[in-house]
Protein backbone atom coordinates (compact mmCIF):
# COMPACT_ATOMS: atom_id res chain seq x y z
CA UNK A 1 0.00 0.00 0.00
CA UNK A 2 1.75 3.11 -0.94
CA UNK A 3 1.99 6.00 1.59
CA UNK A 4 0.29 9.59 1.33
CA UNK A 5 2.49 12.40 -0.07
CA UNK A 6 3.99 14.41 2.78
CA UNK A 7 2.32 17.76 2.17
CA UNK A 8 4.47 19.97 3.98
CA UNK A 9 7.95 18.12 3.42
CA UNK A 10 8.96 21.27 1.41
CA UNK A 11 7.38 23.46 4.55
CA UNK A 12 9.97 22.12 7.31
CA UNK A 13 13.13 21.84 5.14
CA UNK A 14 12.59 25.69 4.14
CA UNK A 15 12.20 26.22 8.05
CA UNK A 16 15.07 23.97 8.89
CA UNK A 17 18.11 25.79 6.33
CA UNK A 18 16.46 29.34 7.70
CA UNK A 19 14.56 29.68 4.47
CA UNK A 20 12.17 31.73 6.90
CA UNK A 21 10.12 34.17 4.22
CA UNK A 22 10.02 30.82 1.80
CA UNK A 23 8.80 28.84 4.53
CA UNK A 24 5.93 31.46 5.04
CA UNK A 25 5.14 31.38 1.47
CA UNK A 26 4.82 27.84 0.84
CA UNK A 27 3.01 27.28 4.36
CA UNK A 28 -0.18 29.22 2.47
CA UNK A 29 -0.14 27.22 -0.84
CA UNK A 30 -0.18 24.17 1.46
CA UNK A 31 -3.76 22.32 0.59
CA UNK A 32 -6.03 22.39 3.63
CA UNK A 33 -8.39 19.88 2.81
CA UNK A 34 -5.32 17.36 2.33
CA UNK A 35 -4.18 18.02 5.90
CA UNK A 36 -5.04 15.97 9.41
CA UNK A 37 -5.79 18.23 12.32
CA UNK A 38 -2.24 17.51 13.58
CA UNK A 39 -0.77 18.35 10.39
CA UNK A 40 -3.00 21.89 10.03
CA UNK A 41 -1.83 22.76 13.54
CA UNK A 42 2.17 21.67 12.76
CA UNK A 43 1.62 24.05 9.12
CA UNK A 44 0.66 27.02 11.45
CA UNK A 45 3.23 26.10 14.15
CA UNK A 46 6.35 26.38 11.18
CA UNK A 47 4.15 30.04 9.61
CA UNK A 48 4.16 31.15 13.15
CA UNK A 49 8.18 29.38 13.96
CA UNK A 50 9.68 31.59 10.66
CA UNK A 51 7.57 34.75 11.72
CA UNK A 52 9.56 34.37 14.91
CA UNK A 53 12.62 33.83 13.23
CA UNK A 54 12.53 36.62 11.45
CA UNK A 55 11.30 38.90 14.13
CA UNK A 56 8.01 39.40 13.72
CA UNK A 57 7.16 38.37 17.39
CA UNK A 58 4.29 40.65 18.02
CA UNK A 59 2.64 39.15 14.46
CA UNK A 60 2.38 35.74 16.26
CA UNK A 61 1.20 37.16 19.86
CA UNK A 62 -1.55 39.53 18.25
CA UNK A 63 -2.28 36.28 15.89
CA UNK A 64 -2.38 33.22 18.25
CA UNK A 65 -5.66 33.27 20.17
CA UNK A 66 -6.45 32.47 23.39
CA UNK A 67 -8.46 29.18 21.93
CA UNK A 68 -6.01 28.18 19.46
CA UNK A 69 -4.47 24.27 19.99
CA UNK A 70 -1.77 23.95 22.77
CA UNK A 71 0.84 23.49 20.74
CA UNK A 72 0.06 26.80 18.84
CA UNK A 73 -0.26 28.05 22.51
CA UNK A 74 3.31 27.05 23.09
CA UNK A 75 4.70 28.39 20.23
CA UNK A 76 3.63 31.82 21.03
CA UNK A 77 4.79 31.36 24.63
CA UNK A 78 8.10 31.27 22.86
CA UNK A 79 7.14 34.44 21.19
CA UNK A 80 6.53 36.21 24.14
CA UNK A 81 9.69 34.94 25.96
CA UNK A 82 11.89 36.64 22.59
CA UNK A 83 10.31 39.55 22.36
CA UNK A 84 12.64 41.73 24.78
CA UNK A 85 10.32 42.19 27.66
CA UNK A 86 12.05 40.72 30.39
CA UNK A 87 9.35 40.85 33.01
CA UNK A 88 7.53 38.75 30.77
CA UNK A 89 9.82 35.54 31.22
CA UNK A 90 8.65 34.39 34.51
CA UNK A 91 5.24 34.29 33.40
CA UNK A 92 6.41 32.21 30.20
CA UNK A 93 7.94 30.40 32.62
CA UNK A 94 4.69 29.52 34.76
CA UNK A 95 2.67 28.89 31.69
CA UNK A 96 4.96 26.87 29.51
CA UNK A 97 4.82 24.45 33.28
CA UNK A 98 0.71 24.28 33.15
CA UNK A 99 0.60 23.06 30.08
CA UNK A 100 3.63 20.20 30.16
CA UNK A 101 2.01 19.07 33.68
CA UNK A 102 -1.53 18.73 31.49
CA UNK A 103 -1.36 14.58 31.23
CA UNK A 104 -3.50 15.39 27.80
CA UNK A 105 -1.04 16.97 25.46
CA UNK A 106 2.32 17.28 27.77
CA UNK A 107 3.89 14.96 26.00
CA UNK A 108 2.89 16.62 22.28
CA UNK A 109 6.08 17.04 20.53
CA UNK A 110 5.60 20.50 19.49
CA UNK A 111 5.11 21.52 23.34
CA UNK A 112 8.14 19.57 24.33
CA UNK A 113 9.98 21.01 21.29
CA UNK A 114 9.01 24.85 22.33
CA UNK A 115 9.86 24.03 26.02
CA UNK A 116 13.04 22.44 25.01
CA UNK A 117 14.00 25.85 22.84
CA UNK A 118 12.89 28.25 25.54
CA UNK A 119 14.71 26.88 28.47
CA UNK A 120 17.87 26.69 26.37
CA UNK A 121 17.51 30.05 25.90
CA UNK A 122 17.12 30.28 29.25
CA UNK A 123 20.59 28.39 29.77
CA UNK A 124 18.51 25.87 32.01
CA UNK A 125 19.84 23.04 29.71
CA UNK A 126 19.25 20.36 32.58
CA UNK A 127 15.13 21.52 32.55
CA UNK A 128 15.22 21.74 28.44
CA UNK A 129 16.44 18.38 28.52
CA UNK A 130 13.63 17.05 30.66
CA UNK A 131 11.20 17.35 27.73
CA UNK A 132 13.61 16.63 24.90
CA UNK A 133 16.17 13.76 25.72
CA UNK A 134 13.15 11.03 24.81
CA UNK A 135 13.25 12.30 21.31
CA UNK A 136 10.11 11.41 19.42
CA UNK A 137 10.89 12.93 16.05
CA UNK A 138 14.40 14.66 14.23
CA UNK A 139 13.64 18.02 15.17
CA UNK A 140 13.72 17.10 19.16
CA UNK A 141 16.96 15.25 18.32
CA UNK A 142 18.58 18.19 16.48
CA UNK A 143 17.36 20.05 19.59
CA UNK A 144 19.58 17.63 22.13
CA UNK A 145 22.56 18.25 19.71
CA UNK A 146 22.35 21.80 20.35
CA UNK A 147 21.72 21.36 23.86
CA UNK A 148 25.01 19.39 24.69
CA UNK A 149 26.75 21.07 22.19
CA UNK A 150 26.53 24.58 24.56
CA UNK A 151 26.71 22.17 27.57
CA UNK A 152 30.17 21.36 25.90
CA UNK A 153 29.44 18.15 26.27
CA UNK A 154 30.20 16.89 22.36
CA UNK A 155 30.55 13.20 23.50
CA UNK A 156 26.48 13.59 24.16
CA UNK A 157 26.03 16.02 21.26
CA UNK A 158 27.40 12.82 18.86
CA UNK A 159 25.25 10.03 20.46
CA UNK A 160 22.04 12.26 19.38
CA UNK A 161 23.47 12.46 16.16
CA UNK A 162 24.50 8.58 15.76
CA UNK A 163 20.71 8.40 16.76
CA UNK A 164 19.45 10.99 13.97
CA UNK A 165 21.77 8.92 11.27
CA UNK A 166 20.13 5.31 12.07
CA UNK A 167 16.83 7.19 11.81
CA UNK A 168 17.85 8.94 8.35
CA UNK A 169 20.89 9.51 7.47
CA UNK A 170 20.19 11.99 4.70
CA UNK A 171 17.47 14.09 6.17
CA UNK A 172 18.42 17.91 6.29
CA UNK A 173 18.59 18.27 10.29
CA UNK A 174 20.98 15.35 10.40
CA UNK A 175 23.15 17.12 7.89
CA UNK A 176 23.37 20.27 9.72
CA UNK A 177 23.74 18.23 13.24
CA UNK A 178 26.62 16.34 11.56
CA UNK A 179 28.29 19.93 10.57
CA UNK A 180 27.78 21.11 13.78
CA UNK A 181 29.33 18.82 15.62
CA UNK A 182 32.22 18.52 13.28
CA UNK A 183 32.65 22.27 13.89
CA UNK A 184 32.97 21.83 17.46
CA UNK A 185 35.23 18.70 17.08
CA UNK A 186 37.68 20.67 14.81
CA UNK A 187 40.88 19.56 13.49
CA UNK A 188 40.28 17.37 10.06
CA UNK A 189 36.08 17.50 11.17
CA UNK A 190 36.05 21.00 9.72
CA UNK A 191 36.54 19.93 6.46
CA UNK A 192 34.07 17.47 6.62
CA UNK A 193 31.26 20.07 7.92
CA UNK A 194 32.68 22.38 4.94
CA UNK A 195 31.41 19.46 2.86
CA UNK A 196 27.89 19.77 3.88
CA UNK A 197 27.30 23.45 4.24
CA UNK A 198 29.05 23.43 0.59
CA UNK A 199 26.57 20.70 -0.49
CA UNK A 200 23.39 21.96 0.72
CA UNK A 201 24.11 25.62 -0.59
CA UNK A 202 24.16 23.62 -4.04
CA UNK A 203 20.90 21.97 -3.52
CA UNK A 204 19.04 24.79 -1.66
CA UNK A 205 19.38 28.69 -1.99
CA UNK A 206 21.70 30.46 -0.03
CA UNK A 207 20.14 31.39 3.41
CA UNK A 208 21.72 33.57 6.09
CA UNK A 209 21.68 29.27 8.02
CA UNK A 210 24.29 28.08 5.21
CA UNK A 211 26.17 30.80 4.42
CA UNK A 212 26.83 31.15 8.45
CA UNK A 213 27.75 27.78 8.33
CA UNK A 214 30.75 28.03 5.56
CA UNK A 215 31.83 30.94 7.21
CA UNK A 216 32.62 29.43 10.31
CA UNK A 217 34.34 26.54 8.69
CA UNK A 218 36.58 29.63 6.36
CA UNK A 219 37.22 31.32 9.65
CA UNK A 220 38.41 27.84 11.29
CA UNK A 221 40.71 26.78 8.52
CA UNK A 222 42.26 30.56 8.53
CA UNK A 223 40.21 31.87 5.81
CA UNK A 224 39.24 35.22 7.39
CA UNK A 225 38.86 36.98 3.68
CA UNK A 226 36.73 34.21 2.33
CA UNK A 227 34.53 34.34 5.58
CA UNK A 228 33.74 37.64 5.34
CA UNK A 229 32.69 37.68 1.81
CA UNK A 230 29.96 34.88 3.14
CA UNK A 231 28.95 37.20 5.93
CA UNK A 232 28.85 40.33 3.95
CA UNK A 233 26.35 38.35 1.24
CA UNK A 234 23.92 36.55 4.75
CA UNK A 235 24.62 40.45 5.96
CA UNK A 236 22.24 41.71 2.47
CA UNK A 237 19.81 39.08 3.44
CA UNK A 238 19.19 40.07 6.47
CA UNK A 239 20.79 42.70 8.09
CA UNK A 240 19.82 41.75 11.68
CA UNK A 241 20.48 38.49 11.39
CA UNK A 242 22.26 37.69 15.00
CA UNK A 243 24.59 35.05 14.11
CA UNK A 244 25.45 36.90 10.88
CA UNK A 245 26.92 40.45 13.13
CA UNK A 246 28.59 37.87 15.61
CA UNK A 247 30.51 36.27 13.37
CA UNK A 248 31.21 39.59 11.51
CA UNK A 249 32.68 41.02 14.62
CA UNK A 250 35.01 38.00 14.85
CA UNK A 251 35.67 38.04 11.45
CA UNK A 252 36.82 42.15 11.40
CA UNK A 253 38.67 41.93 14.06
CA UNK A 254 40.72 38.89 12.91
CA UNK A 255 41.08 40.66 9.65
CA UNK A 256 42.42 44.31 11.83
CA UNK A 257 39.16 45.66 10.58
CA UNK A 258 36.91 48.29 13.11
CA UNK A 259 34.19 46.03 13.99
CA UNK A 260 32.38 49.00 15.79
CA UNK A 261 29.63 49.08 13.51
CA UNK A 262 28.95 44.94 13.55
CA UNK A 263 28.55 45.57 17.54
CA UNK A 264 26.67 48.68 17.65
CA UNK A 265 24.18 46.34 15.55
CA UNK A 266 24.02 43.20 17.53
CA UNK A 267 23.47 45.50 20.72
CA UNK A 268 20.15 47.09 19.63
CA UNK A 269 18.57 44.37 17.47
CA UNK A 270 20.03 41.63 19.87
CA UNK A 271 20.78 43.27 23.29
CA UNK A 272 20.51 39.00 24.70
CA UNK A 273 23.04 37.74 22.55
CA UNK A 274 25.78 35.90 24.13
CA UNK A 275 28.83 37.46 22.58
CA UNK A 276 26.93 41.02 23.79
CA UNK A 277 26.63 39.93 27.36
CA UNK A 278 30.12 38.44 27.26
CA UNK A 279 31.63 42.06 25.63
CA UNK A 280 29.49 44.08 28.79
CA UNK A 281 30.73 41.77 31.60
CA UNK A 282 34.41 42.02 29.80
CA UNK A 283 34.22 45.95 29.80
CA UNK A 284 32.93 45.93 33.72
CA UNK A 285 35.85 44.18 34.54
CA UNK A 286 38.63 45.92 32.92
CA UNK A 287 36.88 49.29 34.55
CA UNK A 288 36.61 47.76 37.94
CA UNK A 289 40.40 46.61 37.64
CA UNK A 290 41.37 50.51 36.66
CA UNK A 291 39.46 51.57 39.50
CA UNK A 292 41.43 49.10 42.07
CA UNK A 293 44.43 50.48 40.16
CA UNK A 294 43.97 53.46 40.68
Amino acid sequence: MASSPDHLFGLRNSFYIGAYHASITSSQSVPADALSPDDLVERDALLYRSYIAIGSHQLVISEIRPSAATPLQAVKLLAVHLSGNAGNRESVILRLRELLSDAAVGSNPILRLMAGTIFMHEHDYAEALKYTSSGGNMELLALNVQIYLQMHRADHAEKQLRAMQQLDEDHTLTQLANAWVDLVMGGSKIQEAHLIFQDLSEKYPATCTILNGKALCSMHMGNFEDAEGLLLESLNKDAKDAETLANLIVCSLNLGKPATRYLNQLKLAHPEHTLVKRMFAASDNFDRACQAMA
